[in-house]
């Protein structure tokens, strides 16, 4: 939790986990980016392999 909020649980393709081994920033960039497309208003707080840690902003 953060902010006394709970956060959700997802995953994502292989394809952007690859690139984290070679640049950081556009891991990143193509986590935040993946995750606008599914889920619009959520923020990515947390990433670890194979979870990705998301945080509903919707209605703050």
């Amino acid at each position: 939790m953060i902010d006394d909020k709970p956060l959700m649980q997802s995953m994502m393709g292989e394809r952007i986990w690859q690139i984290m081994q070679v640049d950081q920033e556009e891991f990143k960039r193509e986590t935040k980016a993946y995750f606008a497309l599914g889920y619009p208003g959520w923020t990515v707080k947390r990433v670890k392999y194979p979870i990705v840690y998301l945080q509903d902003d919707r209605n703050t």
